[in-house]
């Protein structure tokens, strides 16, 4: 679990300078290179977007966003807040999906502002030297390497090495009698991406890795071992493109795997870890990225505020009211009074948070959060209400009677609630400001 910090230290010089020579959309300038100046405001908040539903809507730029951009970018192309872009997309590099960023927004973006779905694999470096079976679409196999995996295996690969084990498209099936090619490793671990091209066919074969325990040339044993090691990103049930209505997501493919996982074998299909909003792992990474640009510029105000903005009530928002909960409960195990104060009104010491394994491996990692709080702002031009009009209380109108998160995410009505819902994400920056009594110069 170590070297994180020195790749992202590294990573933050490579990328700005690439960003100089490819963004000379604002200005000469990356977006946080050089320092601040103390004549100006020094921000102690920071900005966390979602993309699809916020940014965009397919390929297409939602119009409140380049005004919401022209506020947060000075004359010289430098941010006047720290801004992280945090999104459950998977099909790609960190650093295509800064470029198309930076296309869309008209303003310079490095990939040390981008947070994708699978980032958080950089972490789980047990799995780097196994072999590996990757499912999703885009470049896989180089998305896999690029976030430490070394020997890598596609479904693909797997299906021209077994070609009798897709059956479903009758076109695709052999035309003539063939044998297997057994020229692939064991199969150690598997991880998914994203949703497919082929629903079928990657259903099926890592259904088939998972009852052979890696290994295609045996037959299904449902009932003998725990299955491999399963590491999924992105979650969500749904996403808004250019459609009228929300699309499928991967967490809708992840439904269909763990149902017929479970109706052929009687047992759950179990995660080694689920990444992307709206995991606490996400908002750690995000955090610590926000933490990086600030110290970066050398602003002297510790960030203890964030502003998560999202168009998903069950990622978006769920992901961003979690993390505050754990923030606030970080806050009350440091402080007497307040552990004192809950003891008092528990009558036990049961209720006070205690600090998990987990929550030392992102703080050793990721070094100690500097954030208190992590709000969370709605906006209407994505999957939450796009055609309605605004309410006027937060806590009065989001009314869930149907979970759409993810099935090892138990439902908390709390988690769902925004602290403010806004028309777009224009809007929301504005409110942000207001919030924060900042006014950029």
């Amino acid at each position: 679990m170590t070297g994180l910090l020195p790749f992202y230290r590294g990573l933050c010089t490579l990328s700005n300078r690439q960003a100089r020579r490819k963004a000379g959309i604002v200005g000469s300038r990356c977006g946080f290179c050089g320092t601040q100046s103390s004549s100006k405001p020094q921000p102690n908040f920071g900005l966390l977007f979602d993309i699809d539903g916020v940014l965009v809507r397919g390929k297409q730029p939602i119009p409140a966003a380049k005004k919401a951009f022209e506020k947060l970018v000075d004359s010289r192309g430098q941010f006047v807040v720290p801004v992280v872009f945090v999104t459950n997309a998977g099909n790609c590099l960190r650093q295509t999906k800064a470029d198309q960023l930076a296309h869309i927004l008209g303003v310079p973006i490095t990939q040390d502002q981008v947070i994708l779905s699978h980032s958080p694999l950089r972490m789980f470096k047990k799995f780097h030297d196994k072999c590996v079976l990757v499912s999703g679409q885009g470049p896989v196999l180089e998305i896999a390497k690029n976030v430490g995996f070394n020997n890598v295996v596609s479904v693909d690969m797997l299906r021209e090495s077994f070609p009798l084990l897709d059956m479903v498209d009758h076109n695709r099936r052999p035309k003539l009698p063939s044998n297997p090619v057994d020229n692939l490793p064991k199969v150690e671990a598997v991880v998914l991406f994203g949703e497919p091209i082929r629903w079928e066919t990657h259903l099926q074969l890592i259904v088939d890795i998972l009852l052979t325990n890696g290994n295609l040339s045996s037959v299904h044993q449902t009932q003998t071992r725990p299955h491999l090691p399963l590491l999924a990103c992105n979650m969500d049930l749904m996403w808004m493109a250019e459609a009228h209505s929300p699309r499928f997501g991967h967490g809708t493919f992840l439904v269909c795997l763990e149902n017929i996982y479970k109706k052929i074998t009687g047992k759950d299909l179990k995660y080694e870890a689920l990444m992307g909003k709206p995991s606490e792992l996400t908002y750690h990474f995000a955090e610590y990225l926000i933490r990086s640009q600030a110290m970066q510029r050398q602003w002297k105000h510790p960030v203890t505020s964030l502003y998560a903005i999202g168009d998903n009530l069950m990622t978006d928002i769920y992901g961003a009211n979690l993390y505050n909960r754990y923030l606030e409960e970080r806050v009350a195990r440091k402080n007497p009074k307040a552990v004192a104060k809950m003891v008092s009104a528990t009558g036990s010491a049961t209720a006070v948070p205690q600090e998990e394994e987990s929550d030392n491996l992102w703080e050793s990692e990721l070094a100690l959060p500097s954030a208190t709080s992590c709000k969370s702002v709605l906006v209407c031009t994505g999957i939450y209400n796009p055609n309605v009009e605004v309410p006027s209380d937060a806590s009065h109108c989001i009314k869930e009677t149907v979970f759409h998160g993810h099935r090892d995410f138990r439902f908390d009505p709390g988690l769902v609630e925004p602290d403010h819902i806004v028309q777009d994400v224009a809007e929301a920056v504005e409110l942000i400001f207001e919030q924060e009594k900042f006014v950029p110069q």
